[in-house]
């Protein structure tokens, strides 16, 4: 009796585990799948240039893949790892247009065949080059959010004179007030919507040599005094007076003129959101941006509460689109930027900040007529943009980090 059970007992055993082993199918997760991606555009130039281009897929986990498109546009891989990837691709047409497009967090996990829209952008000779809006902690322990600032940078290879050139800030709500989505249906792609508008001075020229900044903030003192983490803006070209004088400002340093601030905001310094989103387009017009439309949160019901300004799209000469990173990773589906303004986005490194990190534009291997600095401009965030904890206001990294 005993010998039976044992023997039924290890019958019933082995043809468990054939069971068991075959719920695991450990090939899944490793076979490779093929992937299309086909180039397009509606401009007849860009269109005539798609063969030829490198398709770039980077993973989550920091992987990358370069593809080479055909004449027709269309870059293909037969083996590729089931991942989420972000795809781009950008070139130039001469010295005077950049090209870009990109795909943001495509799941790909079986024969995938897609479609990338390629924007082209004329080369603005004056660039958005830092936004610092992490903040840090001060020698206490305790939040310090004093040292926001910006800078632009002079990519041309003539003098500009910035007065007059303004600065917008985007709608920045953790809750959308609208989505590209709601603007395509309301205002057919033709808007962004600002939260604030700064304008430099016209009181007096102010002339930027090629690879020349101009630094912006809200407070232009010694931030290192307070903070390890931040530093001196006594050098500032303007600040954003404090009218409710919470923050320390500096009477040697020119004010930002404020053109517009949300009525529902007290706030007259530049509302750099910490963590995420900020998002910064600097424009010129001869338009009066207080005549602008103005809406309230979609779909522009209301009769009460904040409202932004719609600003058209046509008079943006550089854009930056930062997004804020959460746990489960940056929340791609609340860009505020059209893809032919940044054709891609920047996010920080940390979900909150504080740590003093600042974003900033790459250092391109190319100089300018002049021997100048010249930047990365790709008109896609990003490629264009790295982060640092050191680098100064001013400061640019060498190529290649070097």
């Amino acid at each position: 009796m005993d010998l039976v059970k044992r023997q039924v007992k290890g019958v019933f055993l082995l043809t468990l585990l054939p069971l068991f082993v075959a719920c695991v199918d450990t090939d899944d997760a490793t076979k490779g799948v093929s992937l299309t991606v086909q180039l397009t555009s509606t401009d007849d130039v860009v269109a005539a240039s798609l063969g030829g281009q490198t398709v770039t897929l980077r993973s989550r986990e920091g992987r990358t893949i370069e593809l080479t498109t055909d004449a027709l546009g269309r870059a293909t891989l037969s083996e590729l790892t089931p991942d989420v990837y972000n795809i781009s691709a950008n070139w130039s047409i001469g010295k005077e247009i950049t090209v870009a497009g990109s795909l943001a967090e495509q799941l790909i996990k079986e024969p995938t065949v897609l479609t990338m829209e390629m924007h082209s952008h004329l080369v603005s000779k004056l660039l958005i080059g830092k936004v610092y809006m992490a903040n840090s902690k001060d020698k206490n322990g305790v939040n310090y959010l004093n040292g926001s600032y910006m800078e632009l940078f002079n990519q041309g290879d003539d003098t500009v004179d910035v007065a007059g050139l303004y600065i917008g800030l985007l709608e920045s709500n953790s809750e959308q007030a609208y989505t590209l989505e709601n603007l395509h249906e309301q205002h057919a792609d033709s808007v962004v919507l600002l939260k604030q508008i700064f304008r430099i001075p016209t009181t007096a020229p102010h002339l930027v040599e090629p690879g020349g900044t101009v630094l912006l903030c809200n407070s232009a003192i010694d931030h290192s005094e307070f903070s390890d983490m931040e530093h001196s803006l006594l050098d500032a070209d303007y600040e954003a007076k404090d009218v409710q004088k919470m923050v320390t400002n500096n009477p040697d340093v020119p004010a930002l003129e404020t053109t517009y601030l949300q009525s529902t905001s007290n706030m007259s310094n530049m509302n750099l959101t910490r963590g995420g989103p900020t998002g910064v387009v600097i424009f010129q017009t001869d338009e009066d941006p207080l005549l602008w439309p103005r809406t309230y949160k979609y779909p522009n019901t209301a009769t009460t509460g904040a409202q932004w300004v719609l600003m058209p799209k046509r008079l943006i000469m550089d854009g930056v689109d930062i997004l804020h990173r959460k746990n489960s990773g940056v929340d791609t589906s609340t860009k505020r930027l059209y893809d032919d303004i940044d054709a891609g986005y920047i996010a920080l490194n940390t979900i909150n900040g504080l740590d003093g990190e600042v974003i900033y534009r790459k250092t391109s291997d190319r100089k300018g007529a002049n021997g100048h600095l010249l930047l990365v401009d790709t008109n896609n965030s990003g490629n264009d943009f790295q982060t640092s904890k050191t680098i100064k206001p001013r400061e640019y990294d060498a190529p290649n980090g070097n």
